[in-house]
């Protein structure tokens, strides 16, 4: 079983910056893609970043350029930067971590791939 536990979240105005961390625990699979999603009450869970084994990350079109995902194979951990944040990105940001078909494996963008779920850390953006 694996865990996953997120930190960093917090309040922050328009235009700043937040850094989330993720580490996993257990017996997390080889080859793990790890990723972020968000929630807010009005949204479903949306895709914003992963990165697969290999270490090629993807990003929803909206914060291209202004998230950077990574990771640390050996501390099993990742990261997501957030800067220039918006009051819209205000959200309920989980870690994720799935095992899919290769190192090199695109991540999917569906939250129901995604089998290992943190608990959750807000992120507040007040405008």
């Amino acid at each position: 079983q694996v865990q996953l536990v997120e930190s960093g979240g917090g309040v922050v105005q328009a235009g700043g910056s937040l850094r989330l961390s993720c580490t996993a625990s257990g017996r997390p699979d080889s080859a793990s893609g790890m990723g972020w999603f968000r929630r807010t009450p009005e949204k479903e869970r949306e895709f914003v970043a992963a990165i697969n084994w290999a270490g090629t990350t993807y990003y929803r079109d909206s914060v291209r350029g202004r998230f950077t995902i990574s990771r640390d194979h050996a501390k099993n951990t990742v990261d997501l930067q957030m800067n220039n944040l918006k009051p819209e990105e205000g959200a309920v940001y989980y870690c994720v971590m799935n095992r899919f078909c290769s190192m090199r494996a695109t991540p999917s963008r569906d939250p129901e791939a995604w089998r290992y779920w943190g608990q959750g850390t807000q992120v507040t953006v007040s405008s």
